[in-house]
């Protein structure tokens, strides 16, 4: 009986500490929802806040980025104008040039005779800009580096025979033919330099000792070019041995000079 009455008085002190915990377990949850109640509450304001501002530079970016753009138009079109300018350039603004075709009557040497004699050239058919021209030499005006080039072609035909006869000319109708079987064509460029008194001087060179037949029709080109420092009051000029068997045509026999820059 005894043990009964205490096990009876532990039934009861135990319900009493099972509820004294309960109640204190939800005193401690309601002061636990009313502390993060407004915890929560400033952190939705605050992500809220946060995203109104990132709104609101998204559109401030946008907004500027549409002016700048509006105002880089102007630079965009004098850009543009720029580059047709540089396409379109005025002839003041172009580099000293010239070109020259063959000029087709002139006086060559002798047919059969070997010796070099200066080229003239066609000031009508050809250009020469800001360099002069006199007597078969390119004048320079403008101090630089310059690309100079030359041409020349020779031919030479049998007029008795059958295969030539169609392309006879004056200038060689009626000659006897000459031993052409061991003929050397050379091409010289000279240069005559103000800094040395005019002095000519071969600036390049080229040829070929041609083997040709009589009695066909026989062709040879020569051509050449190179970079040089040109001065103001330089003359270049080309001469050829052989002369007499110029081709007299423009596209095959030339001459000119291009200034490349300073």
């Amino acid at each position: 009986m005894a043990a009964t009455h205490s096990e009876y008085r532990g039934y009861l002190r135990n319900s009493v500490d099972i509820e004294a915990g309960q109640h204190r377990f939800h005193h401690q949850a309601q002061s636990s929802e009313s502390t993060y109640r407004p915890l929560l509450f400033g952190t939705l304001a605050v992500m809220g806040l946060l995203q109104v501002a990132s709104s609101v530079a998204i559109l401030l970016h946008l907004t500027g980025y549409l002016q700048e753009d509006v105002q880089t138009e102007p630079v965009l079109n004098a850009l543009r104008d720029t580059r047709k300018n540089r396409r379109c350039k005025n002839p003041k603004e172009s580099l000293p040039s010239a070109h020259l075709p063959i000029k087709a009557h002139q006086e060559y040497s002798k047919k059969g005779e070997p010796r070099a004699i200066i080229i003239d050239w066609d000031e009508t058919r050809g250009h020469h800009y800001k360099m002069g021209y006199q007597k078969g030499k390119l004048l320079v005006k403008e101090s630089g580096f310059y690309y100079v080039y030359a041409k020349t072609c020779f031919r030479y035909y049998n007029y008795g025979s059958p295969e030539a006869g169609r392309q006879e000319d004056s200038s060689q109708a009626g000659t006897p033919p000459v031993d052409v079987s061991n003929t050397q064509l050379i091409q010289y460029v000279y240069h005559e330099s103000i800094k040395q008194n005019s002095k000519a001087a071969v600036l390049m060179k080229t040829g070929s000792t041609m083997r040709w037949n009589n009695t066909t029709y026989n062709m040879y080109c020569a051509q050449q070019g190179r970079g040089v420092r040109l001065e103001d009051g330089d003359t270049l000029f080309v001469n050829v041995s052989n002369s007499w068997m110029l081709d007299p045509e423009g596209e095959g026999t030339y001459f000119g000079a291009i200034k490349l820059g300073n």
